[in-house]
């Protein structure tokens, strides 16, 4: 009788096995003395090119006061004069579109809003570009089309005034926010639609994710504020004993003054980020490409200490540990009037 053929099939010959070892060593000798000294090489011609360029004009939205921490040490350590043009973000949106358009081309780098750097994205006035800088981002900061990358995020956390609300008693999560316990004690600032439609998306999405904030109006009311600052100080006067939706670094510089307000965030935090790109047409093209991975990586812990939210997740934060969600860029640009909406008859008109 035949027997059935080994399921394991005949033992590798031992001269085989030798050639698949030479060829493993072979291997990793080549991508460790070939492969990447090139990208090494790479790297180095770039500086040498930036050099060469020796200046760069950034367009950005950063405040005039924050900017030279920022620059300095890349002008410092390069020796590449960075040229800036400071302006709000309608009009670095529209300038760098109206240029492009005109074909003259005078900016290098962009830095403004992550909502403004898709619509320029769209309009096709940034480089796609692929950089070892992105790797270590958060989750988010790199759309598909690569034509820009995150810097810096805007993060909301929730405030709470600490004479008035124990540690202890704060909530877990955001479910945890129609407890009957807080009703009179909340406060919303009211144009943050981008923060309420991915909270929306937290809580289930579509109704179900609406229903939750209806919930909330009907249990316990939502005291509706317009602005940060204001909604942060009603906090620290007790006003508003606990506010939903505030930048961190607000109730943190309060706190180091002796206000009697502390933070937490309800996770995942939502983030609004800021994001830089290089122009298509760049006329410092390498200075431009070095700007952009040192505001990634060196230039990350100048944000830090501008209390600003870094994008590298190796970079020290405030929020370290906290799994942080970003807003949708597209979503703002495309959606903006549906969710303002949406806010508006869940919670205002409802209150």
């Amino acid at each position: 009788m035949r027997r059935p053929p080994s399921a394991a099939g005949p033992p590798l010959p031992i001269f085989a096995f030798f050639l698949s070892f030479v060829v493993l060593v072979v291997s990793v000798f080549f991508v460790a003395n070939v492969f990447a000294p090139s990208v090494a090489a790479q790297a180095t011609d770039r500086i040498a090119a930036a050099k060469k360029e020796g200046t760069l004009t950034v367009y950005t939205t950063i405040a005039e006061k924050d900017w030279p921490a920022l620059v300095k040490p890349f002008e410092t350590r390069y020796g590449i004069k960075v040229t800036v043009w400071r302006a709000g973000t309608a009009d670095v949106l529209h300038r760098a579109i109206q240029e492009t358009a005109a074909r003259k081309y005078d900016v290098d780098v962009v830095h403004i809003g992550s909502p403004e750097m898709e619509a320029l994205a769209r309009e096709q006035v940034l480089l796609p570009i692929t950089s070892p800088a992105q790797n270590d981002l958060q989750p988010g900061s790199v759309p598909a089309h690569r034509q820009w990358a995150a810097t810096l995020l805007s993060v909301w956390v929730q405030a709470y005034n600490t004479k008035l609300i124990k540690k202890e008693d704060l909530p877990k999560a955001y479910k945890d926010l129609l407890n009957p316990k807080w009703k009179g004690k909340l406060g919303l600032e009211g144009k943050d639609e981008d923060w309420f439609a991915s909270v929306v998306d937290v809580m289930g999405g579509g109704e179900t994710g609406l229903k939750f904030f209806r919930d909330l109006a009907s249990i316990n009311g939502v005291s509706i504020r317009e602005g940060h600052t204001l909604l942060n100080n009603m906090v620290i006067s007790g006003e508003v004993p606990l506010a939903l939706n505030v930048y961190n670094y607000m109730p943190e510089q309060a706190k180091k003054k002796g206000a009697p307000i502390d933070w937490f965030a309800l996770e995942p935090a939502i983030a609004r980020s800021n994001g830089v790109g290089v122009a298509r047409h760049a006329p410092h093209p390498n200075a431009a490409r070095l700007f952009y991975d040192y505001l990634l990586e060196e230039g990350q812990q100048y944000f830090v200490s501008m209390d600003y939210v870094p994008s590298n997740t190796k970079a020290a934060s405030p929020l370290k540990g906290i799994k942080i969600v970003q807003t949708s860029p597209a979503r703002s640009l495309d959606e903006s009037g549906k969710w303002v909406t949406l806010l508006q008859q869940t919670l205002i008109r409802r209150r």
